[in-house]
């Protein structure tokens, strides 16, 4: 059994931080790996370790495999937690961190070039019996008149997607047959030019779905439990805004149907660690679209409502322990609602970063702050632009919210603009506290 006395934290920002504070509460000591113009992380000052690994741009710092493997050589590092972004899905990276020694906290390389492709995740979960959206079933071919047929089975619109794409990449919806054809092809081009991978395939474009997807541990030693289900329907440009847990408006034996399934295709595969299994969500119906092999942004709203330390379970698992509860251990209380606080201007949405002259964290019961910001902190232009998250947890729904509105009205950030006014918005928008608003609607309402 692996022992994980030292970690090193390939990752920045909010989760760095989280991720050093689960390692103290369980005496595991810490190396932080960072950029020239991180030095200043709140992570990096509380480490036990540090070491700068490169200059600003992250493809010669947090991208930079050779770089963070040396880090942890020189500072006799017994294991590597990516985090989210950057590394944290790239199975090369864990191939390279195995193979050089150290634990990767995470799933296996070959279970994430499983579920990272999307056609051979869409397979898997099919022969595990997790509900997937209508679509050709693999890859398309040349065949022109096969896949127009498949087209008009799904029938339209239907949505070409890259099987390497991500992030609301690689994608483009078609209306109708004249253009399919000449649709696939611009999508194929633009995929092997940004993934170095042409495959497409092509799935029915549900309208107004919602976003719901299942949080899953298991311990690749076949056992497996689910944490519930989050609501991530408020997003702009794919880009999720505010997340909840439970998703509302689900009937119970329909969320556990979905959960379960997700929970036998985890042992199925194989799967060691945090995963998350997104859906759309559209008419009573569950239509798998991905895994992600990793924490999630979002995973503090479950964590609000079970009671479990999600990277705490990841750290004892990459240690080779077996899951710390069952099934029917997992206790669900109350609601939770997630705000993505960002750095950028609340009405064009352009990067803000600058010097923190103030920041003052909400607080009270039920209210919870992820955020490496301090006073006196620069956000740096370079990276991704979230610097804090605000969770509440209450008994319900109402509670939940009620809390999140006063915890924004506590928000203080001066010096650089915020997407705060706008969440302020969102948590009084009526359709969102009525609960079950679709991936489009707030889009729609910036349009207005």
């Amino acid at each position: 059994m692996p022992k994980l006395d030292k970690v090193l934290i390939a990752n920045r920002g909010e989760i760095a931080l989280r991720i050093l504070r689960a390692c103290k509460e369980m005496g595991i000591q810490t190396v932080a790996v960072h950029s020239r113009a991180d030095r200043d992380l709140k992570h990096v000052l509380l480490a036990d370790e540090s070491v700068c690994i490169g200059p600003p741009a992250s493809t010669e710092s947090y991208l930079n495999v050779p770089a963070i493997i040396s880090a942890a050589e020189v500072t006799r590092a017994s294991a590597v937690h990516p985090g989210y972004g950057f590394l944290a899905e790239n199975a090369d990276f864990a191939d390279q961190v195995e193979r050089s020694g150290f634990v990767f906290i995470g799933p296996t390389a070959e279970t994430i070039r499983l579920m990272g492709d999307k056609v051979s995740a869409i397979d898997a979960m099919k022969k595990a019996g997790v509900p997937t959206v209508p679509g050709s079933d693999g890859p398309l071919t040349d065949d022109d008149e096969r896949t127009l047929e498949i087209a008009r089975r799904v029938g339209y619109p239907v949505i070409v997607k890259a099987a390497a794409g991500g992030g609301g990449r690689g994608m483009r919806v078609v209306h109708n047959e004249e253009v399919l054809l000449s649709s696939i092809e611009v999508t194929r081009s633009e995929a092997g030019a940004a993934f170095g991978s042409d495959v497409v395939y092509l799935e029915k474009f549900l309208q107004k779905p919602r976003h719901v997807e299942i949080q899953i541990i298991a311990d690749g030693k076949g056992n497996a439990i689910h944490l519930g289900d989050r609501d991530c329907s408020l997003q702009r440009r794919h880009q999720k805004i505010i997340e909840e847990a439970p998703a509302p408006g689900i009937p119970p034996d329909l969320r556990e149907q979905v959960a379960e399934a997700c929970v036998k295709a985890c042992i199925e595969i194989g799967y060691r660690g945090a995963g998350t299994f997104e859906f759309l969500f559209e008419d009573g119906g569950f239509y798998f679209i991905e895994m992600n092999t990793r924490v999630q942004v979002e995973h503090p709203v479950t964590e609000m409502i079970t009671g479990v330390d999600i990277v705490k379970e990841q750290l004892r698992i990459a240690a080779g322990e077996p899951l710390s509860l069952q099934q029917d251990e997992v206790r669900f209380t109350g609601h939770a609602f997630e705000c993505r606080i960002n750095a950028e201007d609340p009405q064009n949405f352009l990067p803000s970063p600058g010097k923190v002259t103030t920041f003052h964290a909400p607080g009270g019961l039920g209210v919870r702050v992820d955020s490496h910001l301090y006073d006196g902190y620069t956000v740096p232009p370079f990276y991704d632009s979230l610097i804090a998250k605000i969770i509440t947890h209450g008994e319900n729904r109402e509670v939940a919210l009620a809390r999140m509105r006063q915890a924004l009205d506590e928000l203080v950030v001066e010096g650089i603009r915020t997407n705060t006014p706008l969440h302020r918005d969102l948590v009084r928008d009526a359709a969102f506290a009525d609960g079950g608003v679709s991936i489009h609607y707030l889009e729609s309402k910036l349009e207005d």
